[in-house]
């Protein structure tokens, strides 16, 4: 069939999970027997998320091809398990960059460029995904922001276009809130009806709201919604608070968001799949009762800086029947004199990615107390460079190693910036980014782990170990266990006289899904379930989340 469109937009407030919602729709119709993709187009003027503070943006995920995208296509990827590329993260600097190179080049044949319909127009193009090669059932198109920021007025824009071209084969799915007003013990349908008509002022009317709400809401307010909103009853759907969202694909379908999407449409709705594999992911994640306590030793107190991180552990705990309760711990405020406090009462602990000097001393003194103590630990892009620091330092004795990153000025470079990035000065998407080959060792850890020597995984780095010292570090212990065939750039790190020590340059958390969890994550959990009994909880631990 020809391709169908569907449009995700949010209103009243932010951070609704409009991701959440396009991901569960993704994956319902997938589940139906169709080819799916999903991107998201974000109004920010940026060209992408790669050079933004986590506080601003929360983590920046990275595709298989080498995009530094929003975290919102790691919900797609960890829902759907489709592989994104560079042409689903869309933002308004890279409409903006296309236009006028276009304009620069004379493409526009004198024109004058305007918001409309040059502007639009490129939106439209990449929201058709002309000039593509992929052939979808469903495209399904997430916006940024909310109804009424004067940032996606161009977005809307288009899809008000879109919709008049399209017709039938386009659909609009609205995400807004129902807040309830605790003095008034009243669930509150105005904020809904306001975000409609903002959004019918620009001459979209939506085909289905899916109200975001604390608390169930009954047929009388859905009702009350659908007549306000020219909405059909059925297409008002409810989007409650749940104990996990990988329950919300199972509600909308529960509700028949994916059958009304398909009657819009004009597709026969037809059997409703019975998703078996999802139903028992989620069977496990209600049997599993026993908690682990992992630590999360990083310098961004904000769970979004480290969202495939937490998730790929949960994913993980779930799987070996158990719950990760995940803790923060800030590591500028871990010392060689606190550090046992820091870290007591963890089963294990993940040494967190990131850039910049602030907080790796903590990580530092972290690894030392992990590393001696036998903790598990686990070291990803930054984290493996930690590690390899500290054993720099307190092994092989070189007390001043450290990164060229951190200070050029270091007698033991044991990380250095790579040779190809030494003639680079800008920063957005300069840096290795994506999938490279990694071949393993046979007969270490991570080669067992993997179960195969070949593995291809996404990074995000601009500095390497330095071969210089690899002889020093494999006598003394620390084995170079994974390389890149091509360049030889060490790409895994471990210790065999250690529980469970693995060290990472690339990021795993990118490629674990629901369906699919990463086989590092899924082991280091099945190790930290081997010692929970020996872990005497002797206070309570805060921070956890």
């Amino acid at each position: 069939m020809n391709s169908k469109y569907i449009f995700v937009t949010g209103g009243v407030v932010s951070s609704l999970g409009k991701g959440i919602i396009a991901a569960s729709i993704g994956k319902l119709l997938l589940a139906r027997g169709y080819k799916v993709t999903i991107q998201k187009f974000d109004p920010y003027i940026n060209i992408d998320p790669g050079t933004l503070n986590p506080y601003e943006h929360g983590e920046c995920y990275v595709t298989t091809d080498g995009m530094e995208t929003d975290l919102d296509l790691g919900h797609y990827e960890r829902f759907t398990d489709i592989q994104t590329t560079r042409n689903n993260s869309i933002t308004t600097g890279r409409i903006y960059k296309t236009v006028i190179d276009r304009e620069r080049r004379g493409d526009y044949l004198g024109k004058t460029i305007q918001v409309v319909p040059h502007i639009t127009d490129e939106i439209k193009r990449r929201m058709l995904r002309e000039g593509t090669d992929e052939d979808y059932d469903f495209v399904i198109t997430e916006v940024g922001g909310t109804i009424g920021d004067i940032e996606s007025a161009p977005f809307m824009e288009a899809i008000r276009q879109l919709r008049w071209q399209l017709g039938k084969d386009a659909v609009c799915v609205h995400l807004t809130y129902v807040p309830y007003l605790k003095a008034a013990d009243e669930l509150k349908t105005k904020p809904t009806q306001h975000s409609v008509k903002e959004l019918q002022s620009m001459g979209i009317q939506p085909d289905i709201l899916v109200l975001r709400t604390e608390r169930h809401l009954d047929d009388a307010l859905r009702m009350k919604v659908a007549s306000f909103c020219n909405v059909d009853l059925e297409c008002v759907v409810q989007s409650e608070d749940m104990p996990s969202i990988y329950e919300v694909p199972v509600s909308m379908q529960r509700q028949g968001l994916d059958a009304a999407i398909m009657r819009k449409i004009g597709i026969p709705v037809g059997e409703t799949p019975a998703m078996r594999p999802w139903h028992d992911f989620l069977h496990l994640q209600q049997e599993a009762n026993t908690e682990i306590h992992v630590g999360l030793v990083g310098k961004y107190d904000l769970q979004d800086a480290y969202k495939s991180i937490r998730e790929s552990l949960l994913l993980a705990g779930i799987y070996n029947g158990v719950k990760a309760y995940i803790h923060f711990v800030n590591s500028e405020n871990i010392t060689p004199g606190n550090v046992e406090e820091q870290l007591q009462d963890l089963a294990g602990v993940i040494i967190c990615p990131g850039f910049g000097q602030r907080g790796i001393e903590g990580k530092i003194a972290a690894i030392q107390h992990t590393r001696t103590q036998n903790i598990p630990t686990f070291g990803i892009c930054l984290g493996m460079q930690m590690m390899v620091i500290e054993f720099a330092r307190h092994v092989l004795g070189y007390t001043d190693a450290n990164s060229t990153e951190m200070d050029a000025n270091t007698t033991h470079p044991v990380i250095d910036l790579m040779e190809e990035q030494k003639s680079i000065t800008g920063m957005g998407g300069t840096m290795r980014l994506g999938a490279y080959e990694c071949q393993l060792q046979q007969g270490s850890k991570t080669r067992s782990i993997y179960g195969k020597s070949n593995i291809r995984e996404r990074h995000r780095h601009r500095y390497e170990f330095n071969n210089h010292y690899l002889t020093e570090f494999e006598t003394h212990g620390m084995h170079c266990v994974g390389a890149n065939p091509a360049g030889k750039l060490i790409e895994v790190v471990e210790l065999t006289d250690h529980p469970w020590f693995i060290g990472t340059q690339f990021h795993p958390e990118y490629t674990s899904t629901v369906l699919h969890p990463h086989p590092l994550f899924l082991d280091f959990m099945k190790e930290l379930k081997k010692i929970v009994p020996s872990v005497v909880h002797t206070k309570a631990i805060k921070g956890g989340r």
